[in-house]
């Protein structure tokens, strides 16, 4: 078994979301000093390799807190959406067979070599209203995406996190390195801290192959 991580670092100066904060690190215990090491970290429940909950853009919507632990656990596919210019029906249907047998649904844009850059923000491929509500139709766990969302940075309606989030399908963004996954049947975890009503959480995604 070898195993994958699709997680950005978290530090300082990381990329973000255009109007969040980035995390900050405060030194509370210094070995030389007290004998331990400790900081305090600040930071946004959507920084860096995170999930979405309903309770992100929903009033009445669960929080990660609310679904038990096997909802961040299952069969992952990866669908190669580098080159599109939009996540389609017409890609979508070339995975069916194996979106129906699997928990995930990774899709790689291939946005992550953007990470660090301006170009990160803008471009990527996305849903259309059709294949999103599609995909959201299969009973899948959740959708995840190496990009920095899966609605345009300035949407204010967000067309696709409300249709998977109302059908509490969970919305993983920022991953990175999906495409060692190609080929391989895998399993994948997105386990995220489990926080007192969570709108969401950095997670630790891991690929199992």
């Amino acid at each position: 078994m070898k195993i994958i991580d699709l997680t950005h670092v978290i530090r300082e100066g990381m990329p973000m979301f255009p109007g969040s904060q980035g995390p900050e690190f405060e030194c509370i215990g210094v070995l030389d000093r007290d004998g331990y090491e400790e900081k305090k970290l600040t930071i946004y429940s959507h920084t860096g390799t995170h999930m979405d909950a309903p309770r992100h853009i929903l009033s009445e919507g669960k929080g990660l807190d609310d679904f038990p632990v096997e909802k961040f656990y299952g069969k992952g596919i990866v669908v190669d959406a580098r080159e599109k210019i939009q996540i389609d029906m017409e890609l979508l249907e070339e995975y069916e067979k194996e979106i129906v047998e699997s928990d995930f649904v990774l899709i790689n844009t291939g946005w992550d070599i953007y990470w660090g850059d301006d170009r990160y923000y803008r471009g990527f491929p996305l849903f259309t209203k059709k294949s999103a509500e599609w995909l959201a139709s299969k009973g899948i766990k959740g959708i995840g995406t190496d990009a920095v969302s899966v609605d345009p940075v300035d949407s204010t309606e967000l067309i696709s996190h409300n249709i998977f989030l109302k059908k509490e399908i969970l919305i993983l963004e920022n991953l990175k390195s999906l495409e060692l996954l190609h080929g391989h049947p895998f399993m994948f975890s997105c386990f995220p801290l489990k926080t007192v009503n969570s709108d969401g959480s950095p997670i630790r995604a891991v690929a199992f192959i």
